[in-house]
């Protein structure tokens, strides 16, 4: 958050472990592929010449091709693809079917960039061994549509993935100029702003102890520079104080002002001071130029920071490779369980994403421009919150971690209708103070509450290391007033506790905390509240709950505990997550909420009344008003489900790119031809036609300019979806060069045995040389017509000759000026292109490449 999560939260994150705010999403994922080579020996060695280029090669065999770069768990060569699919169940049966036609070694590689998968029959570490292979039909044993793909920049031929840790090694430690990264900022103000006093700041002073879990703290892992200018003397004692906005901006300043000052310490706590700040793009910014020249040197807990400021800023897939870095970084765990974590957490990322978007999220009209958040359920009719809401009339107190002001506790009303609050009113004045006051919880009669407030009494106290910890703090309420509030028992002078969240019946305070017996940075423990008011000993909610980063701001309703956290598995920041429980059994392995209420963003003090499933939470996405906002939500009344879900849906791609095609016209014909319904494919490529008859065949017909009408036959399942995955083909693709001619390729056009007559099939492949002719216009062609050699010479001369004429007669009908067919001649049998010549035996497959039509082109 820029927000006051930075000041508060993580305040009450707990003073010394505020600042490792940390950000966790993924930019793209791909699905890591074994290939084998399969060996299809050339039919002509005359394919290529040893000396040529793959382009070269591939260039002049007419075989379109394209190139992947930095694919993760895909081996480096060259890819023979013969189709494009986007749905696993049409991709699944794809590969089925090639297996058994013979290619075992059939196989897909995910592109991240648009989330299709591209079908391989057989793959080649060297590119001529693939064009020859293509070339050859794979021995004939496939000659429908195919390209070649190269794949670079990945897993090295014959070997494993790439190491991070090598590739992070391998990085210069020369320093990049940065003027691309830095801009000028205007210090006219921050110059005048004076260092306020002790009293008014709770902050950390010893940054040690702030990186105290850490592997390395920044004092140790970064070099100190022996003259400092008093610009970065006066950055670093911003940062030691936790005041993070102006630190940041004092190194941005002192790293535009030349080389001397673009040190590794500088770069890095320039990043950590957004980091800790939350402005992840910034901290992505800065931590990916320390990465770029100080990659080896970089400690796990920065690459842990670079990881979640790239899931900050929706990069996912590069997020993804630095967190296995990360892991190989740490050393406790061994590298076989480190890799299955690894892929554990990216399926889990990936079901997170894929997740139902069943919630109404709508921000909240009592936002500000400041720092909302924190709700919490007063009575039915009334929520407390948060706010940096400036409270003073004359003079604004600021909290120095983001310029914000320091938080008191507000009233709102909510509002039956929209579920927004209204009316907002300052708590009571014997709660509210010139410090912190947050994350409040009532006892069922309302009689009692528990809040978190800075530690403090006439002044700030601090521990030994000068850390203003936080405590949570209980008042009673006598007739209508609340009493002065009082400390529980179990606070410290040396640690931090705080969001407070009593259980349904007010027996179990749960909180958070980073005490003696904390797994993690922040976790969440449970007291028991006695009859005469005491608690019992805290309790750590252990390890299914509790992780090694941060947990905070529980809500438990009984049955159900939600928490936010980024030390599981999330969309980046903090996240919400929900355990069931069960006396007996405890707390249930925890799930993360997933979309809208997880951004990739900070999402964090989630309250839901189970009832009416409404509540509230607090986010600092894009969009929001101010910090933080308020936001509240509704689950969706689950329609009842409609008797009638036959569907068929699907994608449009380009053949040769695998490209998406929006915009494309996708009509859904009958079995007669009719044309049923018609849509343009959405900018993803997709289309669906719903409400369909059971058990029907169906014809989709794509078309788009410039392309080759693609038809495909369908037919629908009794309430379900059929995906369909349709490649379309460029007109000028069906312009090839056989034996230096140039010639329009089509598929076979077929005639009844005896007859010249055009057929429906044959109909439609004209229909693609009419569909070039029109791109085209000045192009003229000729006909030829050929026979096999079965039959008389001279029947077959005259047979081929009215094929020839009724195809001409066809292409004219359709629009086509008769003066742009030049001729159209059938040869019969007098231009075999095998010894199919009646000398000897043949099959019908050998007879049937004789039994052809070409259209030559003369002109262009």
């Amino acid at each position: 958050m820029k927000k006051l999560i930075a000041a508060f939260i993580f305040l009450l994150s707990y003073g010394s472990f505020a600042q490792d705010f940390e950000n966790i999403d993924s930019e793209e994922i791909v699905t890591s592929t074994e290939t084998e080579t399969v060996d299809f020996s050339p039919i002509d060695s005359e394919t290529f010449s040893i000396t040529e280029t793959f382009e070269e090669a591939a260039n002049r065999n007419e075989i379109p091709h394209r190139t992947f770069s930095g694919l993760t768990g895909v081996e480096n060569g060259y890819y023979i693809i013969s189709g494009v699919f986007s749905n696993d169940r049409t991709l699944n049966k794809t590969l089925k079917k090639l297996r058994k036609k013979g290619f075992d070694s059939a196989g897909y590689i995910l592109n991240p960039d648009n989330d299709l998968n591209y079908v391989y029959l057989a793959y080649y570490p060297f590119g001529l061994e693939a064009v020859d292979a293509c070339a050859s039909n794979l021995d004939d044993t496939f000659t429908d549509d195919k390209w070649i793909l190269e794949i670079e920049n990945s897993v090295a031929i014959g070997g494993e993935e790439v190491d991070l840790n090598e590739e992070a090694e391998s990085i210069e430690n020369g320093i990049a100029p940065l003027e691309a990264l830095t801009g000028t900022s205007d210090f006219s103000e921050l110059e005048k702003i004076e260092e306020v006093q002790e009293t008014e700041i709770a902050t950390i002073s010893n940054p040690t102890y702030v990186d105290n879990d850490l592997t390395e703290t920044p004092t140790n892992t970064i070099s100190e520079t022996t003259s400092k200018t008093k610009l970065l003397q006066r950055a670093d004692h911003y940062f030691d104080k936790m005041w993070y906005a102006e630190a940041a901006e004092l190194y941005e300043q002192a790293l535009e002002k030349g080389d001397k000052n673009r040190s590794k310490e500088v770069i890095q706590k320039t990043a950590d001071a957004y980091y800790f700040n939350t402005n992840m793009e910034k901290a992505y910014e800065w931590y990916n130029v320390l990465y770029e020249n100080y990659g080896k040197e970089m400690s796990s807990e920065n690459i842990f920071k670079y990881a979640h400021s790239l899931k900050g800023t929706g990069k996912y897939a590069r997020s993804k490779r630095l967190m296995r870095l990360y892991s190989k970084k740490m050393k406790d765990e061994p590298a076989s369980e480190l890799v299955n974590n690894a892929k554990e957490n990216e399926t889990a990322l990936d079901n997170i994403l894929n997740s139902k978007k069943d919630y109404e999220v709508k921000n909240l009209a009592v936002n500000t421009e400041y720092s909302d958040f924190s709700p919490m359920f007063l009575d039915s009719n009334q929520v407390v919150f948060s706010s940096a809401k400036d409270s003073s009339f004359f003079s604004t107190r600021r909290y120095k971690w983001n310029d914000q002001p320091y938080l008191d506790l507000y009233v709102a009303k909510i509002n039956e209708e929209s579920n927004d609050l209204k009316n907002a009113l300052k708590f009571s004045k014997k709660i509210n103070t010139k410090y912190h006051e947050a994350s409040v919880t009532f006892s069922p009669d309302n009689s009692t509450m528990y809040f978190t407030r800075n530690n403090y009494g006439k002044k700030l106290k601090r521990d030994n290391n000068g850390v203003n910890h936080l405590k949570i703090y209980k008042s009673t309420k006598v007739d209508t007033e609340w009493t002065e509030a009082v400390e529980v028992s179990f606070n410290s002078d040396n640690y931090s506790t705080g969001h407070p969240a009593l259980s349904p019946d007010g027996k179990q305070l749960y909180f958070v905390s980073d005490m003696p017996g904390s797994l993690g940075k922040t976790d969440i423990f449970v007291v028991d509240v006695q009859e005469d008011g005491s608690f019992s000993e805290p309790r750590n909610l252990g390890p299914t709950i509790n992780t090694e980063q941060r947990e905070m701001f529980p809500f438990f309703n009984g049955t159900k505990l939600y928490f936010s956290s980024d030390g599981f598995t999330g969309l980046g920041g903090l996240d919400v997550y929900e355990s069931a429980f069960d006396v007996e059994e405890g707390f249930a392995e925890v799930k993360n909420l997933g979309q809208p209420v997880n951004s990739n963003k900070d999402d964090f003090s989630y309250i839901v009344n189970e009832e009416n499933q409404q509540g509230y939470f607090a986010s600092n996405r894009e969009g929001g008003k101010g910090d933080d906002d308020i936001y509240s939500f509704k689950r969706l009344i689950i329609e009842e489900v409609p008797e009638n879900n036959n569907a068929i849906a699907g994608f449009v791609t380009e053949m040769v790119t695998g490209e998406i095609m929006p915009k494309a016209l996708v009509q859904l014909l009958d079995e007669n031809g009719i044309k049923l319904k018609e849509m343009e494919t959405e900018d993803d490529g997709s289309f669906i036609f719903e409400d369909l008859n059971d058990s029907t065949k169906y014809i989709l017909k794509t078309i788009q300019n410039k392309f080759v009408h693609n038809e495909r036959l369908v037919e629908t399942t009794v309430n379900d979806t059929v995906k369909v995955d349709i490649a379309m083909k460029r007109l000028e693709e069906m312009i090839a060069v056989e034996d230096g001619i140039k010639k329009i390729k089509t598929e076979m056009i077929y005639f009844n045995f005896d007859k010249s007559s055009i057929r429906p099939d044959a109909a439609k492949e004209l229909d693609k040389l009419v569909s070039v002719m029109k791109e085209y216009p000045n192009m003229v062609i000729k006909i030829e017509s050929h026979t096999d050699s079965r039959g008389s010479k001279v029947y077959n001369e005259y047979l081929s000759d009215k094929r020839a004429k009724s195809t001409r007669d066809y292409i004219i009908s359709q629009g086509i000026d008769a003066s742009r067919i030049e001729s159209a001649i059938g040869y019969g049998e007098n231009r075999l292109l095998n010894d199919c010549n009646g000398s000897s035996p043949c099959s019908e497959a050998n007879h049937l490449l004789n039994r052809r039509s070409e259209f030559i082109i003369l002109n262009m």
